[in-house]
Formats: structure tokens, sequence, C-alpha cells
């Protein structure tokens, strides 16, 4: 999210297709040089999360455990910076992303303080996620019309 020239945006919902439940020590996924992502109705995708905080181009991305699969009930974009919670449960943030199934789907990296499995978070299938902006992201009326500001 960049707050110079991005204003505000949907939540996505999406609901877990299948979940996992492994860790890696030396997984080598690879950051892609992209801070945002669009997703349509429908796209697949697989959650990791990683407590590496690291968002250059290409950065390798070892320490994992894998969230799941999730399928997004409806189009739009996902930021690095981005909130994904479980619930009323925020999990971590998005970190960015790791194109190595494209176009099958992406690697969304999402950091944690320490790698959480789907098993570790207890997920089921058809449970809800939601990415979302975080509240300070929007606090600044960043992208509202002029005529919404009185102009």
């Amino acid at each position: 999210m960049n707050p110079e020239e991005d204003g505000p945006k949907r939540t996505l919902t999406a609901r877990v297709v299948k979940v996992l439940v492994h860790h890696r020590r030396e997984r080598g996924m690879s950051l892609e040089p992209h801070a945002s992502r669009c997703v349509r109705a429908g796209d697949v995708h697989e959650l990791v999360t990683t407590d590496h905080v690291e968002t250059a181009s290409g950065a390798r991305i070892d320490r994992v455990a894998f969230l799941g699969f999730a399928e997004f009930d409806h189009g739009g974009v996902i930021d690095r910076g981005d909130r994904l919670r479980i619930a009323d449960r925020v999990v971590g943030t998005v970190l960015g992303f790791d194109a190595c199934h494209f176009p099958n789907h992406y690697n969304i990296l999402i950091h944690t303080e320490t790698p959480l499995s789907g098993g570790d978070l207890d997920l089921r299938p058809e449970e809800q996620l939601t990415f979302a902006q975080p509240p300070e992201a929007t606090a600044s009326g960043v992208g509202l019309s002029s005529h919404r500001r009185g102009f």
C-alpha cells in the first residue's frame, strides 16, 4: 500500500478449500517484485505464513508453514501490508507473493511472528478469511473524490 497513490479498497473474502498442515525450513520461495496482485472471483491461491520480513524483489523465503488453499468470493486487489483475518483474529500481514506455481496459483506470503500452518490454527474447509487494508491506511481520507471532500 502506497498512501500517496492508493485510496480505499474493498475487503476481500475467501473460503478455505483445502487445509495444509506442514512446515518447511528450506523452502526457497522467491519474493515477486510486485507489491500487489489482482485476484478474480473464483481464483484459488495458496496461503503461506513466514517469519521473514524482507520485501526486496527476489528475497529468498525459507522458513514457512502452509495454511492451505482459499477461493476468493469476489475480484479485487491484495496489497503488501493487508491484514489476513480468520473470523475476528488477525493472523498476519501480506508480505508479498511467490509465483513458482503461476499461472495455476500464487503463493500469498503472510508475515507472522512464527510460521503457522492450517493445522496449528485448526482451519477447516469453508472457513471464511478476509484480506483488508489496515485501518491506518484508510484513516487519512486518501482517495475520496473532490465532491465528497467539499470542494
